[in-house]
Order: structure tokens, then C-alpha cells, then sequence
């Protein structure tokens, strides 16, 4: 696995952390016009396949059947952090869905966020299938099987019909044939796939410029998709995240992954991005995408200010005091246009 230096850390001026990873840009054209490592490496999506996996239910009238608000159906894309918004939401699923809350394969957890977490266990609350961060995904799940006629039991396994769906959604937005997809099992159990991160930065293309995706009924189930993300972007995270913080801006689409991987896609500048940070970390992810778009001279500002207030590049202490510096060490390389130097999809 070929990769770049992206972020140094420094504390006191001697360099403390170093952050490597890869990243891909693409055109389009459907050609990758910009690289920092080799782009051509196999990367799990993990929950940034989260989109791609909650298309099936967008596909059919299931949103409107059972009365589900946007709140409510951005749950289906999202690594939700167990705040008291996300908690209702899931409730009310809960409650107007055709499932229990047993069906659901995802082990019983804690929120991911503090806060949440820590005042449940205070109170003595127990774990719930509920409060784990993939359980909209899961509950989406478990409603499309129940709808389509599927055996729920067993919709966690790869050769299960609903995942097979998953599978072909992914292969035609990636343009990956499917016995070129790695298929592994996340961290909640389900399918995760594996491509060329070059081909995860254009099926993130394609979620923003509708116009590549050429079949007409996974084009509106796209379009359905990723405007309830824009216009519910605290859902898909929380608030002061990368995604709410990127999804405000109604010109991106975007969504992150476990182990260090991001992707993002720009409606007006008709880009896809996909980043993979070697050492798994979530937390330098603003810094990396703000120089990215500092870098193909983004036109919304406030978006780059917006990220770079979640990161600052200044390293304080516990009390307030600057004691590092966090600096992005990559450029990225613009590839030209000749066949040689382009790799065509």
C-alpha cells in the first residue's frame, strides 16, 4: 500500500505525530485528476458506504408508506452519536416500523458521544440495539426485507438477497464489476466492501452529479437520498462534526467511514474526493479536507472556516495554553489529461 505524508503534529517545535494516508480526486470525466498515494489501493468504505446501503429503501414507497419524516429517514444513511434528536428519531421508528427492536443485528451499545454516554450510565440506563450508531442503517434493514418478502433472519449475511442488491447498487455507481468487490464484515456486522479508493471518489461523484447515473429509478432514489442528508445533516453524525459541518453546505455530499476513511463529493465543481488516513484516525479529517478545498479554491469560505474551527491548527493544552502546531503536508498532484497519465474508469 503506497501512501503520502498528510498531517504532522508538533509540540514545542519537535515533531511529535505524523498522519499518512491517500487521497483521489476524480472529474466528470470519470477521470482521476488528482492524487497524493497510490489511489489504485483496495480501501473498506466502512459507514461511508452508509448512503450506498440505505438506497434499497429508497428505492421503494417505504418512506411514505409508513409516514417517515426526513429527520427520521436520514437515520437509514447514518453513524448516528446517540444524542437526545437521534434517540426520538429512532423511537419513533421504532413505533410506526413493521420490526421489534430484537430483530435488529447490531449488538446492544452505548451512544458514541460523551455526553449521551455518560448520562445514560449515570442514570443506570442498559445498553440498547437502539443507541448503537448503525441501528438506522439496520432498522432500514429490516423494514426493506419485511416489505420485499425477504427472510429478516440471516439479512446480515453476504449471500442474503438484500445484501446482493447492496452489492449490484454499489458495482453500478462504482463501475466495479462484483467479483472485483472485497467483501469483509464490518464492525456491526453486516457486509463492507472493498474498492480502488479512486472508484470510491466517483461513486461519491455520482451521489452529488446526478446526471452520471444513468438509470432513471436509482437517479430519483439518489436525489431523494442525499437532499433529506443536506437538509438533516445534524442526523447523520451530530452536531460539530465533519459530516453536519460539510452537509450544510447544499452543494456537497458526504459522509465518513471507520478507520480513517472520508468521502465527499462537490455538486458545482463536479468532483469526487475519497481519503484514506493510514492510521485510522477521524481526527484530522477536517484539517484534510479544508486544505483540499483550500487547495482546487473551493468558492464557499465559510464552509473551509467552518472545518477549520472544528481542528484549528494551533494545539492547546488543558488549560488553554498553545503548546503544537497541526499542519497539512500534502499537495495535491494534478494528473494531466494524456491516457498515459489518466487512468480511464
Amino acid at each position: 500500500m503506497e501512501y503520502d505524508r498528510l498531517i504532522e503534529e508538533t509540540r514545542a517545535g519537535l515533531l511529535e505525530n505524523v498522519h499518512f494516508g491517500m487521497i483521489c480526486g476524480v472529474d466528470d470525466q470519470k477521470k482521476q485528476i488528482y492524487h497524493v498515494g497510490n489511489s489504485d489501493n483496495l480501501i473498506y468504505f466502512r459507514s461511508a458506504a452508509k448512503p450506498i446501503q440505505a438506497l434499497p429503501i429508497f428505492l421503494t414507497n417505504i418512506i411514505e408508506k409508513y409516514g417517515l419524516t426526513e429527520q427520521e429517514a436520514a437515520l437509514f444513511a447514518a453513524s448516528h452519536r446517540g444524542e437526545s434528536y437521534h434517540i426520538a428519531a429512532l423511537e419513533s421508528m421504532l413505533a410506526k416500523l413493521p420490526l421489534q427492536e430484537e430483530d435488529l443485528y447490531c449488538p446492544p451499545s452505548y451512544p458514541l458521544n460523551i455526553k449521551p454516554r455518560e448520562e445514560m450510565i449515570w442514570n443506570q440506563k442498559s445498553k440498547r440495539r437502539l443507541y448503537h450508531n448503525c441501528s438506522g442503517k439496520h432498522m432500514g434493514f429490516v423494514t426493506f426485507c419485511r416489505e420485499m418478502g425477504y427472510p429478516v433472519e440471516g439479512y446480515w449475511k453476504k449471500d442474503h438477497p438484500l445484501q446482493q442488491q447492496i452489492l449490484q447498487i454499489l458495482s453500478t455507481l462504482s463501475e466495479v464489476p462484483i467479483s472485483e468487490i472485497n467483501v469483509g464484515v464490518d464492525g456491526c456486522g453486516v457486509p463492507v466492501f472493498a474498492i480502488p479508493l479512486r472508484r470510491m471518489a466517483l461513486t461519491y461523484l455520482k451521489l452529488a452529479c446526478l446526471d452520471l447515473i444513468t438509470d432513471p429509478q436509482l437517479k430519483q432514489a439518489v436525489g431523494k437520498l442525499t437532499t433529506i442528508m443536506n437538509h438533516e445533516y445534524n442526523l447523520i453524525a451530530s452536531e460539530r462534526f465533519i459530516c453536519s459541518v460539510l452537509l450544510q453546505d447544499p452543494n456537497i455530499v458526504a459522509k465518513g467511514g471507520a478507520q480513517g476513511v472520508y468521502c465527499f463529493g462537490l455538486r458545482n465543481e463536479r468532483l469526487g474526493f475519497a481519503l484514506k488516513v493510514i492510521n485510522g484516525s477521524e481526527d484530522v479529517w477536517p484539517n484534510i479536507v479544508a486544505a483540499i478545498l483550500e487547495q482546487i479554491d473551493y468558492k464557499n469560505k465559510e464552509t473551509i472556516l467552518n472545518l477549520r474551527a472544528l481542528k484549528p491548527s494551533v494545539v492547546k493544552n488543558d488549560n488553554g495554553i498553545e503548546v503544537g502546531t497541526i499542519t497539512e503536508k500534502f499537495s495535491l498532484q494534478k494528473i494531466g489529461v494524456s491516457k498515459r497519465m489518466s487512468p480511464d474508469f
